[in-house]
């Protein structure tokens, strides 16, 4: 694209505001192709609420430019999960471009279709579709074009890195600028495109290195906190001690008298502002703040009884047979009870906006997983109509479910509104922790059997407060039932004395670990191998494949648990792909640390659009889960949060890292599935199982940090 559009569409432009309708819409982009499309791809439409709430009438944008550059505009945001790449190699391999040729615009409400927010691994599942179909419109169309411009019939027509020549004689020919100089060509495509099949990928499914790693690495990318506007303050907020605190008073007089502060106190909202962000952190302690404290209800340790106490009705998913009799059948029946801790986010980037109101519009920019729902909220905020605020997504510097909220963006745009200031909004760790909405805390309970022929026949799973994520029933288990008591959301009545939500696979994790858990505890009393058992129990191929598939790389030896090895596995499905992993650790009985040596995962997620990218997430999951299974947890008093900081969230380190092998289980037959999280899933089980047969403890909640595991081998 030509100079002046590319400055307009860079994130660091100060921008305007100015909500762009379909003809200035038009009139902005200049020369070139325009492809407006409403289709269903892959039937996305009334799917009851599994996939992104896209409204039918979906209008997906394709520019193809002058000089043969095409712009795919993307609802979805790029923070770190490289679908800034995935999604511009489905769009080059459906229109026939070189992949360097497109440029990717992602998270910008004026110029973006609406997407309700990029989480639950649904990027390449659901936007992708959209993408190769547009993709895939835009090519018939310029095959048309060019039909026409070169007098031959299209069915003789070749498309080949931008440019469509004769079959017969390549130098009859016309290029993708040729045929959109001078030209606006609008056209409404109805009904599914046709895409190619696995066979025909050229850029799909090849190997490619990320799109954005060299602005990363150069520090040339452009995060929230980059954007610097003429005028801009900086906004310190003052906080309360505790969730459900009351402000009493505030005298702000102290604060008022720093040169050249503003500070606000207005419905709630207390905040200095200041040029240079220490003068404004200083202020703000100046400030003298009497707050009405709520008296503590729960902690960290009485957490999980307030849990079960305070549950709501069950909800119950596939159920399966009679229990009685699948009791009654069980020559050994195990009950088991599993908990984990609160979560937190803890990204690199903490929360961040910035925001500029001018001439009666705002334009936000939001360090934002949900770009859509963001500009709803500030405009309600501000009391704006949604159509004078713009929401901007520069690069986001890691999410994980965590930014989908983004009080910080309500606050910089109230703050820019009543002062009349460009305002930039930086959360500090402590508020990050704060107001971060965790991964919930929850308890799963478990009722199993097996009859003498060590084939499950029992299975009576209750989850609480974390909701049912990838706790559904693979195993052949003839008499089964999984109830759901609350779906994990927090904070105003609910069993979470604070905000809690996605997560990674929120709720995922603690599912998998109290599945394969009560598996392995199965297993181990049937004397017969962890591995051995589960292929024994379930005939689902995915699964079979996975297993075996992980076990042949691992090298795997069966043997019944606890062998003294050290070895421990793990499986599950989340977003539709199948996972298995065999994780071999050591551990040190006198300290009670916990070191893994070695992962071997094998994942099932169909076609693979970028194997270098699902291969690297793959890899960030297994890093980020040693996080949740072995250290990472909150420390509170109902709503006073004691954990602040990286001095008491301890992160997995590189000094930590096992060994990890992946493997993509080729699975052409199925469409993409999601690759984000799944990974994450089932490392937990996979190690507390390594730990058990390593000696013979039992862990039955995370994380499992060094205390804990001396605590389960003293049990013995």
């Amino acid at each position: 694209m030509g100079d002046d559009t590319s400055r307009i569409f860079k994130s660091e432009d100060s921008g305007t505001g100015q909500s762009l309708d379909r003809r200035d819409f038009l009139k902005f982009l200049g020369g070139g192709i325009v492809i407006f499309f409403s289709c269903d791809p892959a039937g996305l439409f009334g799917r009851g609420g599994r996939g992104p709430s896209y409204p039918t009438d979906l209008n997906a944008y394709l520019r193809i430019a002058e000089d043969g550059k095409v712009t795919v505009f993307s609802g979805k945001i790029e923070m770190g999960q490289g679908v800034i790449t995935s999604l511009a190699q489905e769009a080059a391999d459906e229109l026939g471009v070189a992949l360097e040729s497109i440029e990717m615009i992602m998270g910008d409400t004026d110029l973006c279709p609406y997407d309700s927010g990029t989480y639950g691994s649904m990027s390449t599942r659901f936007f992708g579709p959209a993408v190769r179909a547009a993709a895939a419109e835009a090519k018939a169309i310029l095959l048309e074009l060019a039909s026409e411009q070169l007098r031959i019939p299209k069915e003789k027509l070749t498309v080949e890195n931008g440019m469509v020549f004769a079959t017969a004689d390549k130098k009859a020919r016309v290029t993708f600028g040729q045929l959109a100089k001078g030209q606006k060509i609008t056209r409404k495509l109805e009904g599914k495109a046709v895409t190619k099949s696995v066979s025909e990928f050229k850029v799909m499914g090849k190997p490619v290195k990320r799109t954005d790693a060299v602005e990363k690495v150069t520090g040339r990318a452009q995060f929230a906190g980059d954007i610097r506007v003429p005028g801009m303050m900086y906004a310190k907020i003052l906080r309360p001690p505790a969730h459900g605190s009351t402000l009493k008073s505030v005298n702000a007089s102290a604060a008022e008298k720093v040169a050249g502060t503003i500070v606000v106190n207005q419905e709630g909202l207390v905040a200095v502002l200041h040029q240079d962000p220490e003068t404004a952190g200083k202020a703000l302690e100046l400030i003298k703040a009497e707050f009405d404290v709520p008296k503590p209800v729960v902690d960290n340790n009485t957490i999980f009884d307030h849990i079960l106490n305070s549950a709501p009705a069950a909800r119950e998913t596939d159920p399966r047979g009679d229990l009685a009799a699948g009791e009654k059948a069980a020559a050994s029946v195990f009950e088991g009870k599993y908990t984990t801790a609160y979560g937190a986010h803890a990204p690199m980037e903490t929360h961040t906006a910035v925001a500029k109101i001018e001439g009666g519009k705002a334009t936000v920019w939001i360090s934002t997983q949900s770009p859509f729902p963001n500009r709803e909220q500030i405009a309600k905020a501000i009391g704006f109509t949604p159509e004078n605020v713009r929401v901007i997504t520069p690069f986001v510097g890691g999410g994980f479910g965590g930014k989908n909220p983004a009080l910080q963006a309500v606050e910089a745009a109230r703050l820019a509104k009543i002062t009349g200031k460009p305002v930039i909004l930086v959360w500090s760790r402590a508020e990050e922790f704060f107001y971060d909405t965790y991964r919930p805390a929850a308890v799963v309970k478990i009722k199993s059997g097996i009859d003498r022929a060590g084939k499950i026949c029992l299975w009576d799973y209750n989850v609480y407060a974390a909701g049912s994520r990838s706790s559904e029933q693979f195993y052949d288990v003839p008499n089964s039932v999984i109830r759901v008591y609350g779906q994990g959301m927090g904070g105003g009545g609910g069993p979470h004395p604070f905000g809690t939500g996605a997560w990674r696979a929120p709720g995922a994790p603690v599912n998998v670990f109290a599945r394969e858990s009560q598996i392995d505890i199965m297993a181990a009393r049937a004397k017969v191998d962890p591995l051995e058992f589960r292929l024994n129990n379930t005939s689902d191929p995915r699964m079979r494949k996975v297993l075996e598939t992980a076990a042949e790389r691992f090298g795997y030896r069966r043997a019944a648990a606890p062998s003294g090895r050290g070895i421990g596995v793990g499986c599950g499905i989340d977003a539709e792909t199948y996972v298995a992993e065999i994780a071999e650790v050591a551990v040190d009985k006198a300290t009670g640390g916990v070191k893994v040596k070695r992962i071997v995962c094998a994942q099932d997620m169909g076609i693979v659009i970028n194997p270098e990218g699902a291969t690297m997430q793959m890899e960030g999951c297994i890093t980020m889960a040693l996080g949740y299974t072995l250290s990472e947890d909150i420390s509170f008093k109902s709503g006073q949060i004691f954990t602040t900081n990286f001095d008491t969230y301890e992160l997995p380190r590189f000094s930590w890292l096992p060994e990890i092998e992946t493997i993509l289980v080729k699975n052409d037959a199925l469409p993409p599935k999601g690759g984000g999280e799944p990974a994450i899933v089932p490392v937990g089980a996979a190690v507390a199982n390594a730990i058990f047969d390593a000696t013979g403890a039992r862990l039955f909640h995370f994380p499992m940090t060094p205390q804990r595991v001396k605590d389960a081998l003293g049990r013995g």
